[in-house]
This record gives C-alpha cells, sequence and structure tokens, in this order.
C-alpha cells in the first residue's frame, strides 16, 4: 500500500493514525446578536456532564433535553406558542406536541383511559377517530357509544356507571353539524367524567375549548393551524398537571413524538394563522352563499347560513367565525361526483384539509371510506356529498369555479 503523507485526506478529515474514524465535535457558533427565526435544532440526543447532572434534569431540578423522543426545542417552541393560543396557563402545564393529529388523539386514551373504561362519542367525527373507537378500542377492554353530537339528552342517556369520557368535535367533519358543548360540558361536570374536544375545525380563533368546561383539547396541528401541507403534528393539553404528565408519558413510551422539522415548518406556519383563517372564513361565507344559489345543489351545509340546523348554536358558540370548511351535496350520485372533480380540474382533490390553497374532498372515498354506506348514510354522506376546505385565492374565482364546475356535473 502508499505510503501515507501528512497531506492524506483521511487523517485531515478526521482519522486516527491506525485509520479508524474520530468524530470531532465543534462547539456551538456563538454570536452577540441572535437568529431571527427559529433555529432548527433535529439532534436525537443531548450531552450531560456527568450522570449527577442527567439525574438532575430527568427529575426536574435542571431544565433541558436529553432525547429527542422525550422532548427538543422545536416542540417546546412550538407547544408553548399553541398552549398560549388555546389558553393553557402554566398552572395547568404544558401541552404535548405529537407526530400527527391521530398521534394526539391517541395520547388521550392511552393516557387517561383504562380497561373496563367506557366513552360517549360524537357520532361524526373523523373516520379514523371513529375507527379507533369502534375496532381498536374495544380490544383493550375499552367500549364506545356514539350518540348525536348536537343532542344534550342523547348524551345524558348513553352515559354509564363506567363511563370515564366524552369526546366531541366543536363542528364535526364533514357534516359540519355544531354539538351541543354547553350541555356536554354540564354533563361532564355533574358526572365527573372528562370532557375531550377537537378543536381542528374551529381553531382557537373560532372557539375556546377550555374557557367552555373542557378538561382535554386536541389539534391536527397538521390542518389551519400549520396550514400549508408540509408538515404532519397533533397537539393535545389538558387542564391539571396530573393529566398533562399522564398525555406526556403516553406520547413518549408508545413514540408519538413529532420531528424537529416538521415543529419548525409548522412554527413558521402559525405567523399567518390569523390572517389565513380570516380571509379563508370569509371565501367561504361567499362560497356557501353562492352554492345555496346553485341549481345544481341539493344542499349547502355551512354553520354561518340561516338554513343550517344549528346555526343558532354556531352564532352563539363561535362568535361568528365560522371557519373555513363548506359542505354541499350534489344533485346525484359518484358519477355526478366525478364529473364535478374532474371539472374544478385547478382546485386540487386532496384528503386534507386547511391548506392555504382550496382543496376539494369526497368523504365516501376518504375520510369516512371505513364505514359502511349505511353508516355514512345515517351520518348523511352519500356519494354527492363533497367537503370543501377553503384556501386564500382570490375570492371571485374560486367561487366562480367552483360553481361552474357543479353546473357542468348535472349538465
Amino acid at each position: 500500500m502508499p505510503e501515507e503523507t501528512s497531506a492524506t485526506p483521511a487523517r485531515a478529515m478526521g482519522h486516527n493514525q491506525d485509520g479508524r474514524s474520530v468524530v470531532r465535535r465543534s462547539p456551538p457558533a456563538t454570536s452577540s446578536s441572535t437568529p431571527l427565526t427559529t433555529p432548527l435544532q433535529p439532534a436525537v440526543a443531548w450531552r450531560s456532564i456527568d450522570a449527577d447532572a442527567l439525574d438532575a434534569q430527568y427529575e426536574g431540578r435542571s431544565p433541558g433535553y436529553t432525547y429527542a423522543r422525550e422532548g427538543h426545542p422545536n416542540a417546546t417552541v412550538l407547544g408553548d406558542k399553541i398552549d398560549w393560543m388555546e389558553g393553557v396557563t402554566p398552572q395547568m402545564g404544558r401541552g404535548v406536541v405529537t407526530g400527527s393529529g391521530m398521534a394526539a388523539v391517541g395520547a388521550v386514551f392511552l393516557g387517561l383511559l383504562k380497561q373496563g373504561d367506557h366513552i360517549v362519542a360524537g357520532d361524526q367525527l373523523y373516520g379514523r377517530s371513529l375507527r379507533l373507537m369502534r375496532q381498536d378500542l374495544p380490544r383493550m377492554g375499552v367500549e364506545t357509544s356514539f350518540v348525536d353530537p348536537t343532542d344534550g339528552a342523547a348524551i345524558a342517556a348513553a352515559v354509564r356507571p363506567e363511563t370515564r369520557m366524552i369526546v366531541l368535535e366543536v363542528v364535526s367533519n364533514p357534516t359540519l353539524r355544531v354539538a351541543d358543548m354547553e350541555a356536554a360540558a354540564e354533563i361532564a361536570r355533574a358526572k365527573g367524567l372528562l370532557l375531550v374536544v377537537d378543536n381542528t375545525f374551529t381553531t382557537p380563533r373560532g372557539f375556546s375549548p377550555f374557557a367552555h368546561g373542557a378538561n382535554v383539547v386536541v389539534h391536527s396541528v397538521t390542518k389551519l393551524l400549520a396550514g400549508h401541507s408540509d408538515a404532519t403534528l397533533g397537539w393535545v393539553a389538558a387542564d391539571t398537571p396530573e393529566r398533562n404528565r399522564a398525555l406526556y408519558d403516553a406520547a413518549t413510551t408508545w413514540g408519538l413524538t413529532a420531528s424537529p422539522f416538521d415543529c419548525w415548518l409548522a412554527e413558521r406556519g402559525l405567523h399567518t394563522f390569523d390572517l389565513r383563517y380570516d380571509r379563508a372564513s370569509a371565501t367561504a361565507a361567499a362560497l356557501a352563499d353562492a352554492l345555496g344559489e346553485c341549481a345544481a345543489v341539493a344542499q349547502v351545509l355551512y354553520p354561518g347560513r340561516a338554513d343550517h340546523p344549528d346555526h343558532a348554536r354556531a352564532a352563539g358558540l363561535l362568535r361568528g367565525r365560522y371557519a373555513n370548511m363548506v359542505s354541499f351535496r350534489l344533485r346525484g350520485g359518484r358519477e355526478t361526483a366525478n364529473r364535478f372533480l374532474r371539472a374544478a380540474s385547478h382546485i386540487p382533490f386532496a384528503p386534507t384539509l386547511g391548506d392555504v390553497g382550496t382543496t376539494l374532498s369526497h368523504p365516501a372515498s376518504s375520510s369516512h371510506r371505513g364505514l359502511t354506506p349505511e353508516g355514512r348514510a345515517a351520518l348523511g354522506i352519500d356519494e354527492g356529498f363533497i367537503r370543501v376546505s377553503v384556501g386564500v385565492e382570490e375570492t371571485a374565482m374560486l367561487v366562480g369555479e367552483i360553481v361552474a364546475a357543479a353546473r357542468q356535473s348535472v349538465s
């Protein structure tokens, strides 16, 4: 072999005399100024000085990080901001950022339920939440009764001695029915139950669950909060330090942790959240009214319209902020829906919501495909049902394209 010289790249790149790799850790750069944006810190682990220092961190006597599954700076920054938006106070503890909205839902069940517990849940939850409660939780010894979330008497009647929690979305996905939150909160208080509220559709700008009696609040941060369809995240917080600790322990033990990069992206999205929410909501109202005048549309569902079945309740709960979701039913079945989706060629047909751009969804083939046709029909979801997540495009252009596509679908 050729003789190694002092100029050999291997040694200069960090190899010792025997040719074995040596990883040289550079100290962090220092600056008298600070970065304008939050630094991205993808480190998996942090170094400690000694075992005593590590003990101090794990026992809460010293701040800091140890291993990314247990927490990292980008999750802390994002979580603190959502905590503030949702009214989580220091006395309540801290919320937990998770790897998806469903991870946040999972943390609730894993952290706060035990075998033999019972749930009362709205029957119009997100499809995967319904699947989790119908198919997966029973294997763990937890049963669920599904009720009409708009009917307080039905919620009360479903409570059993072993009931542990009530699970609701303020505005349901995708039929946009508005839950009887006042009745649910009163039942939970009277019976000593946990009221768990998914606030994804309404967001902290539209509704404040903790102020309305919720014990646990859940978000799919992926949606309106992050807002750019490039970060998959969830968030969950409770009203006491003990419950928040249980949520944290469940998320950490079951590996529901969020990635630093997604947290960094979502924090960026939060900076424009109010602007996006208000613009999209205003356009959603205009779209709902235009669809209401379209002969191709059999029904429009938007909580801000006077013809919505829960409009009076929505007006009281949402304070005039009806969010960006519009659902409607075309006069026809699957082929009519397909013609509409093809005609609206500039608007993505995608199983998501909350993006800066408008997206279209067909719940029967996406979010609620796991239900039987009879199960979907019971919720009012047929093959002509379309859900629109309104973005920030120019209002007249967007409304014009969707209405034109609806007309073409039945012509």
